[in-house]
C-alpha cells in the first residue's frame, strides 16, 4: 500500500490513455463524478521525455509538465484542456511490478503510459483492504480486478 495524496500503482484504477473516451467512461460509470474531471500519467522513468515537455523525475504524482504537441493525441484521455498533465515517473527499482506493467502494455501498444487513478469511487476513500476492493469493484462498471496474483473478470462472475 502507499501512502500520501495519489494512487500510485498499488491501489489504483488503470486503463488505456489512447482513447479519449475513457475519460467520460471513468467518470461516468466508474468514479460517478462529473465529466470534466482529469485522470494523470503514469509513464516509464525512461520514457518521460517522450511524452512531456521538460519533464523530471515525479514519482509521487505532484508535478505537472506540459504533454508534447505529438503526444497530445497518442495519450488524450490523459492530457488536461491545457495540454498539461501531472506525471507519476515510475522506476523500476522504486516498483518494478507496476513498472513490469506499464513496460508489457508498452510492448503490447507501443505507449509507455497508462492512466491511473486512485481506487475509490466518488465521496468514498482510497481502497485499504481485499474487502474494500472486491466491494468498489462490484459497484462500478469494471471489467477486471487485480489483487496479487489474483485476476477477477466481471463477465465471468455474478457480482
Amino acid at each position: 500500500m502507499e501512502y500520501g495524496p495519489r494512487a500510485l500503482g498499488c491501489r489504483s484504477i488503470l486503463a488505456d490513455p489512447r482513447k479519449e473516451e475513457m475519460k467520460y467512461i471513468l467518470n461516468a460509470k466508474v468514479k460517478h463524478r462529473e465529466p470534466f474531471r482529469p485522470f494523470a500519467p503514469s509513464v516509464l522513468r525512461e520514457d518521460r521525455d517522450v511524452y512531456f515537455e521538460n519533464a523530471y523525475e515525479s514519482p509521487f504524482m505532484l508535478l505537472v509538465f506540459k504533454v508534447k504537441k505529438e503526444m497530445r493525441n497518442v495519450i488524450p484521455a490523459v492530457t488536461h484542456v491545457d495540454n498539461t498533465a501531472r506525471v507519476q515517473t515510475v522506476d523500476r527499482k522504486k516498483n518494478e511490478r507496476f513498472w513490469k506493467l506499464i513496460h508489457e502494455f508498452k510492448r503490447i501498444t507501443g505507449v509507455g503510459v497508462v492512466l491511473n487513478t486512485s481506487f475509490n469511487v466518488k465521496g468514498e476513500p482510497i481502497v485499504c483492504t481485499p474487502e474494500d476492493a472486491y466491494n468498489c469493484f462490484k459497484k462500478t462498471d469494471m471489467d477486471y480486478l487485480v489483487m496479487n496474483q489474483f485476476l477477477i473478470d466481471k463477465a465471468r462472475i455474478n457480482c
